[in-house]
């Protein structure tokens, strides 16, 4: 095990329980010319992270198989450490300027039309590293000035000066993940604050952008706590939303509290619907960039944005 990954552990640590049939994915086996290779052939060569690897994402397959990907700027070492994260925690490098040019020929290279991006936490820079995404966001436009561009930011400590980094960069949706249900912030990611990631929504939303966030479930949340979560997003302008389930990556991580059911995933999608969210994906694989190019879609056909 990485060094940097492996969290404190606790007389709470344990090992995950065994995964049921509707938690399995399918492995793809990489030929020579099998797009997963393509795409880590392009990663290596930019030397660039993505999410994907970095917080062991079980849709990593899939994903690559179609060409895409979610780049992690910033390096790969986050600031914080959340008990569920699976990215490494540590000390930082110094922030690589070449990296946003890198992605730009990654992005190129790979033919993409939509691009996610998101980032480690980087409290030990002035800005949170919100430049970083900005500077990526304008060499990818210079690529392509149609390209449509979603960004999974962290809170920034809710800095204004850093969000209005992001809004000038003027992506096409903005992410940031509220995770989990108020109750469980102080034990599940105690660097974090619930009250903080709302106002952070509510500031983007106010903004005019398109406005995602997401919860994974499974850290033994209950219920109706899931839905008094799904009501705060939608009033702080949340249209988008994600529902995943918790996949503890070592027993050095949080303890999964349960396996949820693919039914009570579609029950709280139909909740999140019925109160007005305009697209909600929700099921035990959902991840907030998981087909980020299908469920943001129809929502970007109502918006047009001129870059120059």
């Amino acid at each position: 095990m990485n060094p940097l990954k492996k969290k404190p552990k606790t007389k709470h640590s344990q090992p995950a329980p065994i995964k049921p049939d509707w938690l399995k994915v399918k492995v793809i086996l990489p030929g020579l010319q099998n797009p997963v290779r393509v795409v880590r052939e392009s990663l290596e060569k930019g030397r660039l992270h993505t999410v994907c690897e970095s917080a062991s994402c079980p849709n990593l397959q899939s994903c690559w198989s179609k060409k895409t990907a979610t780049y992690m700027l910033n390096g790969d070492i986050c600031t914080r450490r959340c008990g569920y994260c699976d990215v490494a925690t540590g000390k930082p490098k110094p922030v690589d300027l070449e990296e946003p040019k890198r992605v730009a020929e990654s992005v190129s290279t790979l033919g993409l039309n939509f691009v996610v991006l998101t980032a480690v936490n980087r409290d030990d820079l002035d800005d949170g590293g919100a430049s970083q995404f900005a500077n990526t966001i304008y060499e990818i436009r210079k690529v392509n000035p149609k390209i449509k561009i979603e960004v999974l930011i962290p809170d920034f400590k809710g800095s204004e000066t850093a969000l209005e980094i992001i809004f000038q960069a003027k992506p096409n949706i903005i992410n940031h993940n509220l995770e989990t249900v108020k109750s469980l912030f102080p034990k599940v990611a105690p660097q974090k604050n619930y009250e903080l990631s709302l106002s952070v929504l509510s500031r983007i939303s106010q903004r005019g952008f398109i406005t995602k966030s997401g919860l994974i479930l499974g850290l033994g949340e209950k219920i109706v706590e899931v839905k008094e979560a799904i009501v705060d997003l939608q009033q702080r302008g949340v249209s988008m939303l994600t529902l995943g389930q918790y996949l503890q990556p070592t027993s050095y991580h949080y303890p999964l509290s349960r396996y949820v059911p693919p039914e009570e995933f579609l029950y709280l999608k139909n909740f999140a619907k019925e109160i007005g969210f305009k697209h909600v994906e929700a099921g035990p694989l959902v991840r907030s960039s998981f087909h980020a190019d299908e469920q943001a879609e129809f929502l970007l056909d109502t918006r047009s944005y001129e870059y120059s």
